[in-house]
């Protein structure tokens, strides 16, 4: 039977760390109980905030379809989906931001994909919604990716791909029987430095463990995540571009530079340059932003290759290092609580 013919059997996994988002979290729950393809369940998995997860318990005790669970493994992103794939009882995990809302036709877009066996993952289109109401002038698109969206460069339309993107994705259940987890220690970890990629190291692997797998992005499965007021801002544009390197520094040492850096070379090479010269060339034109968009490009650049640099030598010296996650197992009923 196909996904789209199973119907309920999306697992939907949304992490959540600190009550500072607690209307975000509400809304991305309620986003997934919308969905035109209704959701087998929404598992919401806490890491280690025990006052969050109490009152997360007490607002979903009885809701029918609703799991609160705590991070069973360490502190970090990676652990808390990892966590949520072991109590999952779905054949399909997907994964949405705890502060990003869901389009009604999310998982059915991704459902679709699975009509094909070979595909293990399918992930879709995230676009920013901005607190100030606008994009701020200076902010390329090529670079939406430091707030966790799609960004300019990404093939559109429903396209193979090397990997997804972790906050508005999902994968077969056979995926991480083939593969693994999320590996712990690259990833976020609560309000520390932003570290990502933990999904580009685990596509990676998946395709190594099953080399006929396919992985798709379908633009249609469109989720909204919020870009709060302090990510707006050039200072943290540039340390989430240098906590990028610093990423991209680790999964080249786990997977390999040829796979891991195979997507970067593309968009440092053609999409960066083709954003460069359209900022200067509106700048020219006297079009509100275009030079410091261009000038962004170049300082983000910049402070990837830094962090790349960094995080190569503290990977060498064996600093960094990060291990594939172990899927946590969590009892169900005991989660439920």
């Amino acid at each position: 039977m196909s996904a789209a013919g199973e119907g309920r059997d999306f697992s939907v996994v949304i992490c959540a760390y600190t009550e500072d988002r607690w209307e975000d979290i509400l809304e991305a729950v309620a986003s997934v109980g919308r969905q035109s393809l209704p959701a087998l369940e929404t598992l919401l998995v806490v890491d280690h905030n025990p006052a969050l997860l109490g009152r997360l318990r007490d607002r979903y005790a009885g809701e029918r379809g609703v799991r609160v669970l705590a991070n069973a493994g360490p502190r970090g992103l990676s652990s808390g989906r990892n966590t949520g794939i072991a109590a999952s009882l779905g054949h399909f995990v997907a994964f949405l931001d705890d502060d990003a809302v869901a389009e009604p036709d999310w998982l059915r877009y991704f459902a679709e994909g699975y009509d094909d066996e070979r595909v293990m993952a399918v992930g879709g289109r995230t676009l920013p919604a901005w607190a100030s109401g606008r994009r701020p002038a200076w902010f390329p698109e090529e670079f939406d990716w430091v707030v966790g969206c799609t960004y300019r460069g990404l093939p559109p339309g429903k396209v193979r791909v090397r990997n997804v993107l972790g906050g508005n994705a999902s994968f077969r259940r056979a995926a991480f029987d083939a593969c693994g987890g999320f590996a712990t220690g690259i990833g976020r970890d609560g309000d520390r430095r932003p570290l990502g990629c933990e999904e580009t190291e685990l596509c990676i692997r998946l395709t190594r463990s099953l080399p006929d797998a396919v992985l798709l992005i379908d633009d249609r499965a469109v989720i909204r995540h919020r870009v709060p007021d302090a990510r707006e801002r050039f200072r943290y544009f540039g340390g989430r571009s240098y906590a990028e390197g610093l990423s991209k520094a680790l999964v080249a040492r786990s997977v390999g530079a040829g796979k891991g850096l195979e997507s970067e070379r593309r968009y440092t090479t053609r999409v960066l340059p083709a954003g460069v010269a359209r900022g200067l060339r509106d700048a020219v034109l006297g079009r509100r932003g275009g030079a410091g968009r261009a000038g962004a490009i170049v300082a983000g650049v910049a402070a990837a290759a830094a962090g790349y640099v960094v995080g190569g030598v503290r990977a060498r010296r064996g600093v960094a290092a990060f291990s594939s996650g172990p899927i946590v197992s969590t009892a169900p009923s005991e989660a439920a609580r």
